[in-house]
């Protein structure tokens, strides 16, 4: 006799469903970005020009979206150093421009350089990045693991994107442990 074919699991969110969904008024959402030191850190941020930079040459395609789709002017979002020791979320930044087309994916020059990119229909996007303050005490990579409320946090699930959300219990689990 032929087995009957088990129903059709229901399809479950994504876990960016929500960074990616439609805003409330006045909503803010928060964000992680990830740098490693020696390329660009939280200190040279604070000290750019208007402590602002453009925050480009991001090429994974989730990464991408969350920059273009996802990240709206005013969002606040942590600056996470990477490959270093130890890996530390060390400061607070703000989306000062929401997303716009990366100019160097059309640059040859550029690190970010991709052939590929049509100016005419961009593929690559940025965001500008403001530095609010750092944090009282960097959070380390060992700490956010040891929270059992942090422990589907993007970061920890994911920790190859360099740009990600991070939901308000996330934000202020984070807040409280970097006093």
């Amino acid at each position: 006799m032929p087995r009957k074919p088990a129903p059709p699991k229901p399809r479950t969110s994504s876990p960016w469903d929500e960074a990616l969904a439609p805003r409330a008024k006045g909503e803010r959402r928060y964000w992680l970005v990830k740098s490693e030191p020696d390329v660009f850190s939280f200190d040279d941020l604070q000290n750019a020009r208007n402590r602002t930079t453009r925050w480009n040459g991001v090429r994974n395609f989730v990464a991408r979206n969350f920059l273009r789709d996802g990240m709206r002017e005013g969002d606040q979002v942590f600056f996470y150093h990477s490959s270093t020791e130890p890996p530390a979320i060390v400061g607070i930044c703000e989306v000062a421009r929401a997303g716009y087309p990366d100019d160097t994916a059309f640059d040859p020059a550029s690190e970010g350089f991709d052939p590929k990119s049509d100016p005419g229909k961009p593929k690559w996007f940025m965001v500008d990045l403001r530095a609010v303050k750092p944090l009282r005490r960097p959070v380390s990579l060992a700490e956010l693991k040891a929270r059992p409320e942090l422990a589907s946090m993007a970061l920890l699930r994911i920790g190859r994107l360099s740009v990600s959300p991070v939901t308000a219990a996330e934000w202020r689990a984070i807040l409280a442990m970097a006093g």
